[in-house]
């Protein structure tokens, strides 16, 4: 995501709102039929506050016909009030209340994303794919994304009860979660075993470079043969912290670009020369759970012939969005550019597809979420020449794999490396190919293809 300090034109249309005649830009027929239209809603609005059976403040009906406008674009694009605007900016830096999920609207139905490691949540055994069908006894049908986060969300202590339907359960399962403090701790890492390191990242928020750049070094100490990145179930967060972790692998040229409707949205991004990781081979671990930023590493690495990319199909947002504040301190989230991996891939709505492909067991067979799933998604370049050439009833998508699913029998930090590897065939199938010298044949085939 971009950060834009000015307001600029949508400053313009929340004074057009408060009945002040503002010109749009375009075409003068453009501009009339636009004026046209914004002087019904300014009709309708002082029509609600003249005769409706009840007073309701101006705010709070300007701020449901800037929602309303906002939710009929793409699933990322979205209005945030002061409040709102204030828990997300906290949020970018690292902490919240809550329980600790991903959520989105599929087919109008309240569904997890994914459960963030190590949370409330996470523990109670919430799972990918997960409906939310009542929060505390209040239904979801018909809710907004923002409403559902408020609802969820409380003082830290506090429990809130999840009614979750889920493919195999018999009936509806309502789960007590107590809230805390989400400590977004996005970098971990470890020795697997000597000369093989790990280092996992979580989601990209503003002190993930500089986490990433320490456990590197920490982890550099000592000489290593090989390094697996897992970006599973990453679902991304800022731009810029994406780009600077592909820095400390690349050795120059382009990370990623983007391409939008306004020139100063055209850019590119370019890595330095100097770097953090030492020349050992690279595996980058990833399913349909890594999304945005984390599509942004892994692009930049299999493009540049850094890394060989293992798991599953990622879940394809090959969108930006820019975080415009607003005078009244409430803000925008509007997508406003498509990015390009450096040998120009749009991967919106289509993912990347992985160099060795290995199923996850924690994709439910029939059930995965990806972004071409998402109500009023973008449609991506790639999805749109497929639905052009193949047939619509055609089977799964290159890089589409399942397993049946199966939770792991107790938390991943207490199982021993056997254990690990026998339960997570991705992290077992990295390790053998850097293990075996697979991985640097593969790389130096890449680049003599290139």
């Amino acid at each position: 995501m971009l950060v834009k300090k000015t307001w600029g034109r949508l400053g313009a249309f929340l004074v057009v709102l408060a009945l002040l005649a503002v010109p749009v830009a375009g075409s003068a027929a453009t501009q009339d039929d636009t004026y046209a239209k914004i002087k019904i809603l300014s009709l309708v609005l002082h029509e609600i506050q003249d005769k409706y059976v009840e007073d309701k403040d101006s705010q709070d009906l300007i701020y449901g016909a800037i929602r309303g406008m906002v939710n009929s674009l793409d699933p990322h694009s979205s209005f945030l009030t002061p409040e709102e605007f204030k828990q997300f900016r906290m949020e970018t830096q690292g902490s919240f209340t809550g329980v600790g999920i991903e959520i989105t609207l599929k087919d109008g139905v309240l569904t997890v994303v994914s459960p963030i490691e190590g949370t409330p949540a996470f523990e109670a055994g919430v799972q990918a794919g997960d409906q939310i069908l009542e929060i505390d006894g209040k239904s979801t049908k018909d809710i907004s994304l923002l409403d559902a986060v408020r609802w969820i969300r409380g003082p830290k202590g506090s429990t809130v009860v999840l009614t979750l339907s889920r493919e195999g359960l018999e009936k509806p399962e309502k789960v007590n979660i107590v809230r805390d403090l989400i400590p977004l701790k996005s970098v971990r890492s470890e020795i697997l075993e000597d000369g093989y390191a790990y280092l996992r990242i979580s989601n990209f928020q503003s002190d993930t470079a500089e986490s990433v750049d320490s456990a590197l070094k920490e982890l550099q100490k000592n000489p290593l043969k090989g390094l697996i990145l897992d970006l599973r179930n990453n679902p991304g967060g800022l731009l810029d912290q994406s780009v600077r972790v592909s820095d400390f692998f690349l050795k120059g040229g382009l990370v990623v670009y983007t391409k939008g409707k306004i020139e100063d949205q055209n850019m590119d991004f370019m890595a330095q020369e100097a770097v953090t990781a030492k020349d050992y081979p690279v595996v980058v671990l990833v399913n349909e759970g890594s999304a945005s930023a984390s599509e942004i590493v892994a692009g930049a690495m299999q493009d540049q012939h850094r890394a060989v990319l293992v798991g599953a199909r990622t879940f394809g947002k090959g969108s930006v969005q820019t975080i415009i504040p607003l005078p009244d301190g409430s803000g925008l989230r509007l997508t406003t550019a498509r990015y390009y991996t450096p040998a120009g891939r749009s991967i919106q709505a289509t993912g990347i597809v992985p160099d060795v492909l290995v199923p996850s067991r924690l994709a439910r067979p029939g059930n995965v979420l990806r972004e071409k799933d998402l109500t009023n998604h973008l449609t991506g370049e790639n999805e749109r020449l497929q639905q052009e050439s193949k047939d619509a009833a055609a089977p799964k998508e290159e890089g589409d794999v399942e397993m049946e699913e199966q939770l792991p029998p107790k938390r991943i930090t207490e199982m021993t490396l056997a254990e690990r590897l026998d339960f997570d065939k991705q992290l077992a199938k990295a390790l053998e190919i850097l293990k075996n010298g697979e991985a640097v044949t593969m790389l130096k085939a890449a680049q003599k293809a290139q």
